[in-house]
């Protein structure tokens, strides 16, 4: 995994060699949709390799013994709709007690500024570790306004995650938000004139759901 300052961009093949078959415009929604599931659940585990834990005494069959467990108030999964709704069960299948909140938004076509419709988080989010999820990290006007929201209602202990990120996305998140850590799947080349990330995938949400 390639870190720099609070980025982290994964470099596991099978990360890698799923997110290539994202890439293929031949994916039907089915396998795109069971992609972009396992690839969360993938970078899952590095996102969350820092969750705090406390011992507890254990009954094995053979003897007691003290074990660790997830401390305080679980995970709290907040994916910006609709995209990130794609992400969420890879990482439920990880954490299963996670409570998940959901964050509306959509671009504008002509401005492709962020414009929020609904925001419901997890009750004592203060005192959760939060993962906020998209698959796309293009201009970063979405992901820089999810955090806000989050922020706002009292959350502190933030993450990002995303498969596709662009750099100007990345310089913008990074930039508005020093705090977070962000977890890429892949930083591609650019944006072009209509904000869509090049190579890129095509639109993630289109593609999860089929309506295009």
């Amino acid at each position: 995994m390639i870190i720099t300052e609070n980025v982290f961009i994964m470099d596991h093949p099978l990360i890698k060699h799923k997110i290539t078959l994202l890439r293929k415009k031949s994916t039907g929604t089915n396998e795109f949709r069971k992609l972009v599931e396992e690839i969360a659940m993938l970078m899952g585990y590095e996102a969350l390799r820092d969750l705090p834990t406390n011992d507890v005494e254990t009954e094995t069959p053979i003897e007691s013994c003290m074990s660790p467990e997830i401390a305080g108030r679980k995970l709290a999964i907040v994916p910006i709709l609709r995209a990130g709704l794609g992400m969420v069960n890879g990482i439920l299948s990880l954490v299963p007690s996670a409570k998940v909140g959901h964050i509306g938004l959509y671009r504008d076509e002509k401005t492709h500024e962020p414009h929020e419709y609904y925001c419901k988080l997890p009750a004592f989010i203060e005192e959760r570790e939060i993962l906020v999820l998209d698959p796309m990290l293009a201009t970063g006007g979405s992901a820089v306004s999810a955090i806000d929201f989050v922020k706002q209602h009292g959350g502190k202990n933030i993450k990002f995650m995303c498969i596709i990120a662009a750099p100007e996305g990345l310089k913008k998140l990074s930039e508005a938000h020093p705090d977070i850590r962000i977890f890429c799947g892949n930083l591609d080349r650019c944006l072009n004139e209509n904000a869509y990330i090049c190579p890129g995938l095509g639109d993630a949400g289109d593609r999860i759901f089929g309506t295009k």
